[in-house]
């Protein structure tokens, strides 16, 4: 069974399949990177919990960045959400987005075994 936590746009923000969540785009506001990260990871833990998940379950994510020199602070904002050795696999990108005030997005795929 597939079940999709959907959004007013042309994607879901999540989809669950069997033992896995895999997230769409989840982008976070405010003025600064920090702040767009801290908000972004704050609407992936409400996805998750839709999910029934959580971050410790995030096996993989892809992180886009506008700007590389961003990179430095994304390693310290991923370090407040995982616990040092259990960080997800993450590719890291720079892009441009339509929205010009967007500095970053992540998405990504949690597992989530039904049998434990």
């Amino acid at each position: 069974m597939v079940n999709r936590i959907t959004t007013p746009f042309s994607y879901s923000s999540a989809v669950i399949a069997g033992d896995y969540v895999f997230l769409g785009l989840h982008r976070g506001f405010g003025e600064t990177f920090t702040q767009q990260m801290h908000d972004t990871f704050g609407h992936l833990q409400k996805t998750l919990l839709q999910c029934n998940a959580s971050l410790d379950q995030v096996v993989k994510v892809n992180v886009y960045l506008k700007d590389i020199k961003d990179l430095p602070e994304m390693e310290k904002v991923f370090c407040d959400y995982f616990e040092t050795d259990k960080f997800p696999a993450r590719m890291t990108s720079t892009t441009e987005f339509f929205d010009a005030d967007c500095l970053m997005m992540i998405d990504g795929v949690a597992y989530n075994p039904k049998s434990e």
